[in-house]
């Protein structure tokens, strides 16, 4: 009995990992548009994060897709939000704003700021403390690159 429960629960493990396919939303897709140049300046973890997401589109190359030059300014602020009766910090905030213009033939299309912000615990380990800062920053940065290629697809649609 136990082997039969055994080998069920292996066969449905099995096709549940097979059976899921993982895609990134913007990976796979075909744009009507390329990215030719990206400039970037300011905060250079958050412009790498950035700069991988729009990496597939810039290698998109078509000479029948209109084309797009990118100034990307970005900047890191961590602020301490809460501290404790002993004044040691409880919680800290961490936000980033990223400000971009989209241009097309030195013609300015769009230019915008993004902000986003996260909240987010004291830890008594430094490197935990760290390593959350980092994960928190990398998200923050492809939620911006995220809102960075739906305004150029909006901007395209007009």
């Amino acid at each position: 009995m136990n082997k039969i429960l055994f080998k069920t629960i292996i066969l449905f493990l099995l096709f549940g990992i097979t059976s899921c396919s993982y895609k990134p939303i913007f990976l796979g897709k075909n744009y009507g548009f390329e990215i030719r140049e990206i400039s970037l300046f300011g905060d250079k973890d958050i412009n790498r994060t950035i700069q991988n997401k729009l990496k597939f589109i810039k290698n998109n190359k078509d000479n029948k897709k209109k084309s797009y030059n990118i100034y990307i300014d970005s900047t890191k602020n961590k602020e301490i939000v809460s501290k404790d009766s002993k004044g040691d910090p409880v919680k800290f905030e961490i936000s980033i704003s990223v400000e971009y213009r989209i241009l097309n033939d030195n013609n300015i299309l769009l230019n915008n700021e993004i902000e986003k912000k996260n909240i987010y615990n004291n830890d008594s380990d430094p490197f935990k403390l760290e390593q959350t800062e980092n994960i928190i920053l990398q998200n923050l940065s492809e939620n911006v690159g995220d809102t960075i290629i739906s305004s150029i697809v909006n901007l395209d649609d007009n």
